[in-house]
């Protein structure tokens, strides 16, 4: 019977696995402590094109990722209090949470990604975007599927299809806590902000929300959607996000038992603390 690796001996063979999977960087010299060695392969799996991997390496890779995200802590959906549990009594305030940290982390049926048009990840190496996030440790099957999905809507579509602002796309979380990861385009401000960027941005909540009361999906964990590199103002966004989910479950509050606002700093957590308290 063949050894248990340990997680040292996982990220050894990982990053030589993928160097040699490159090609282009099969030499590249691999740094000698464990800290220089995440970061290698996280780059290495950022930068990689969808295509076949060897089962072995995308083995080790599943064991390896599901180590390192227990590793991170695993909050389950038992674990988020409700805004009702923290004293406020906005409505449907036993529905919502409000929960600052990393979304990778949350073992709930979907968590939403801010993706870009393209549906196939962030390839800068270590960006700290959310969808480079997600994507590193989910692992490179959620880029495939992805690409999957995308080819079959340019073989509908035409060649040049991306995916559209506010179309929610469905995929498995695979080594994610998460059952499932969306991924939606939100609106982007180049200018001045709009009514129709204004519309665009609620309808990623929306369209998001349908997507799950459709597929059974009973929770899910919003990221701001938009506020980063896509320039939407973040106090609006927060403003546009709540009023959107309480809308929406004003009409199909049945269908959803918890809808999470996740956010990453302070100054997004206080944004959203307002609207609440």
């Amino acid at each position: 019977m063949k050894e248990k690796m340990t997680q040292e001996q996982r990220l050894d063979y990982l990053v030589e696995g993928f160097k040699a999977d490159s090609g282009e960087y099969k030499d590249l010299r691999t740094p000698g402590d464990p800290e220089g060695k995440r970061r290698l392969l996280r780059s290495l799996m950022n930068i990689r094109m969808p295509r076949e991997l060897p089962d072995e390496v995308l083995a080790v890779q599943d064991e390896y990722l599901t180590e390192r995200n227990a590793g991170k802590g695993v909050v389950p959906l038992a674990e988020i209090t409700t805004l009702a549990e923290q004293g406020s009594t906005v409505a449907h305030a036993s529905q919502l949470s409000l929960w600052q940290g990393d979304i990778t982390r949350l073992a709930v049926d979907a968590i939403v990604n801010a993706a870009n048009s393209q549906m196939l990840g962030c390839f800068v190496p270590m960006h700290t975007c959310i969808d480079n996030c997600i994507h590193t440790f989910a692992g490179v099957q959620l880029r495939s599927e992805c690409d999957r999905q995308m080819k079959q809507l340019r073989a509908k579509y035409g060649r040049d299809y991306e995916q559209p602002t506010a179309v929610p796309m469905l995929t498995e979380g695979y080594n994610l806590p998460a059952k499932k990861v969306i991924h939606i385009v939100g609106p982007i401000v180049q200018d001045e902000l709009s009514p129709e960027l204004e519309k665009d941005l609620a309808d990623c909540y929306r369209n998001t929300l349908n997507m799950c009361a459709e597929n059974g999906l009973k929770s899910v964990a919003f990221c701001c959607i938009s506020t980063g590199v896509f320039h939407f103002p973040a106090g609006r966004a927060a403003q546009i996000a709540v009023r959107t989910v309480m809308d929406w479950l004003d009409e199909h509050g049945e269908r959803m038992d918890r809808v999470i606002f996740n956010v990453f700093s302070d100054k997004d957590r206080k944004l959203y603390e307002r609207l609440f308290y």
